[in-house]
């Protein structure tokens, strides 16, 4: 059995050999030929393949004076860190950006291509080669001081900040107080916000109210708060998004979208600071940049939220959070805000055209709070009347979260603090222009929107009030007043919107609720100006002029270049009999506004008594 097997294999290696022989005399060769070898890998250079990588993708904020914490500009500079730049990209930590891939672009889109990614590891893999100093392209060059040029006005923070060495984040905001005498036009906000190394991202209000001054204990100091609500007493929905992280160019606006700065006017930053080891001092500065070009495009900020969802138990992996609004008009959206806290954990945005077809708005499918930022479309996204904008925000508030702050895990609700959760999705909205003149798709889509969030919470005050601004300035003083209503029973002791309820019940001839409610006013801001000026008119008209004398008084104080006011003191104490005074209060309401009807007519009245007197 044993030689069987032998042999049987022998016959196999004799045929083989044989074979060989026979293709050896025709080939006239010695011995078979070698199998071919596997092509070699490229040489993959600095100079020629990951510089243009680095360059485009990295030195922007890796470069003396922005946020990275080393340079990238050169070989040296790059080598030295290979190791860790093919581990940040390959697990796409770097560069920071957060959208999925997908049918809609956005602009100065930082995402690394899966063959760039490959690339950079290959160049790491075979020793980090130099090459041929022919084939670097250029070093990139970056601009010194304001990346606009010369502002046309530059406002520095009054004091500045100390930001703690150490503990958590901090969120301070600081209040600009603009030089303008007139209604101007920006075209761009440079925001300057000090050591961009303590500076993790930066937002502007504008706030035409001067509310942000109420909030500091001290004026110019400032006042801490992660996030900032602007009150506004009129309907003025015109909005952009002016926000700023390390890497970010300014933003200029389009032509025919510029932003109007109005006179009394501040503006507020938003920052959020983070820690060094050491205390720093934080004096952030703003670049304005007008231009002639007034506004005819008029976009407006329309936010989704479900906060009132937010009871996030602990342990929970997959805690989902939606809203969804309708579109009452057809609009364009030119930029998208998500927004959420640490327990964020995929955040996606869709548009349902009316025909059923679904566009993809933005997709994070790995949310980071430290990498938020404003996305704006490379092109406007059209969606027709009839759209619904859906948010469906997942969270994660388990142990395996690691940007969870609470280990272990606890209960999270919705609030202003970084370890409280927010569910919120900001879109700039541009409405089409309706074929009404007299409708202003503006009004319609805020009108809308504040139904929409009164219907999800009905103790949402800045959806009552809101709303009822829009019917009030619609007419409706029914339903304003019925809003209004709300609105303080909400916050009983809200200075706001006692002021504006106290107004539309002296509208409405209901002056004893009106008094009441414009003394309640006062009593939780003595400096409100409307107020005194609605009191007083609510007082005359009901014979009691030495109170509104006193009214009239405050409010000439508070605001020195108001007319009416003027005008409504002199009416005052001419009815008290100070004819005198009276006549001098008159001529300053027509210094201030020569067209003013009450002083002048008052004027007239005067002088008219004044002649038929006996000498």
């Amino acid at each position: 059995m044993t030689r069987a097997s032998q042999t049987l294999s022998g016959f196999f290696l004799l045929l083989a050999v044989a074979s060989a022989g026979l293709a050896a005399r025709h080939s006239r060769a010695t011995r078979a030929p070698a199998p071919k070898a596997a092509p070699a890998e490229p040489q993959i250079t600095f100079d020629r393949d990951i510089a243009p990588i680095v360059f485009r993708n990295c030195a922007p904020c890796h470069h003396p004076g922005e946020a990275g914490p080393f340079p990238l500009l050169t070989y040296t500079d790059v080598k030295t860190h290979g190791k860790q730049i093919a581990f940040v990209t390959r697990k796409r930590i770097m560069p920071p950006w957060l959208p999925e891939p997908g049918e809609l672009k956005f602009r100065d889109e930082l995402r690394l291509e899966d063959a760039e990614i490959a690339l950079i590891e290959s160049w790491v893999d075979q020793g980090e080669i130099e090459g041929n100093a022919a084939e670097l392209p250029p070093r990139p060059a970056f601009t010194a001081g304001w990346q606009l040029g010369k502002p046309d006005v530059i406002l520095r923070a009054e004091k500045p900040y100390l930001l703690p060495a150490s503990g958590s984040d901090s969120y301070w905001n600081f209040v600009f107080r603009t030089p303008v005498h007139r209604s101007r036009w920006l075209k761009a906000i440079e925001i300057r916000p000090g050591d961009k190394r303590l500076v993790h991202h930066a937002n502007v209000l504008v706030d035409r109210e001067e509310s942000g001054r109420r909030l500091e204990k001290e004026p110019g100091a400032g006042f801490g708060g992660m996030e900032l609500i602007i009150e506004s007493e009129a309907f003025d929905p015109d909005s952009h998004f002016l926000f700023w992280k390390p890497g970010s160019p300014p933003y200029v606006e389009p032509d025919g979208m510029a932003l109007r700065l109005d006179k009394n006017t501040d503006l507020v930053l938003n920052t959020h600071l983070q820690p060094s080891g050491k205390p720093e001092l934080i004096q952030p500065a703003l670049g304005l940049y007008f231009t002639d070009k007034p506004a005819t495009m008029h976009p407006i900020l329309l936010q989704l939220d479900k906060d009132r969802m937010l009871d996030i138990p602990p342990g929970a992996k997959n805690f989902l959070v939606s809203d969804d609004f309708t579109l009452p008009v057809d609009s364009s959206v030119l930029a998208i805000y998500p927004h959420a806290h640490y327990l964020g954990k995929d955040l996606l945005a869709l548009a349902t055209l009316p025909d059923g077809t679904k566009k993809t708005l933005i997709h994070i499918g790995s949310w980071d709070l430290n990498w938020q930022a404003v996305y704006r479309y490379a092109e406007p996204v059209d969606l027709p009347a009839g759209t619904t904008i859906s948010m469906r925000f997942t969270y994660d508030n388990s142990a395996d979260n690691a940007r969870n702050p609470n280990q272990p895990p606890k209960r999270v609700a919705a609030g202003n603090r970084a370890v409280d959760e927010m569910a919120h999705l900001w879109l700039q909205v541009l409405p089409r222009e309706s074929s009404d003149a007299g409708v202003d798709p503006r009004v319609a889509i805020q009108e809308a929107l504040a139904l929409h969030h009164i219907q999800n919470d009905a103790d949402d005050f800045e959806a009552h009030y809101n709303l009822a601004a829009l019917l009030q300035m619609r007419g409706d003083l029914p339903g304003a007043l019925l809003q209004f209503t709300e609105a303080v029973r909400i916050r009983p002791d809200d200075s706001t919107a006692n002021n504006a309820l106290g107004g539309v019940l002296f509208a409405s001839g209901q002056l004893d609720g009106a008094v009441a409610h414009l003394n309640a006013a006062l009593k939780g801001r003595p400096d409100y100006f409307d107020a005194h000026y609605n009191l007083g008119n609510a007082l005359a008209s009901e014979g009691d002029f030495q109170g509104a004398l006193l009214h009239f008084r405050a409010a000439v104080r508070l605001n020195p270049q108001d007319a009416n006011a003027e005008a409504n003191l002199g009416s005052a104490l001419a009815e008290t009999g100070n004819l005198k005074e009276a006549r001098l209060h008159f001529e300053r309401a027509l210094e201030i506004d020569p067209k003013n009807e009450l002083a002048r007519e008052n004027l007239e009245q005067l002088n008219r008594e004044s002649q038929s007197q006996p000498k």
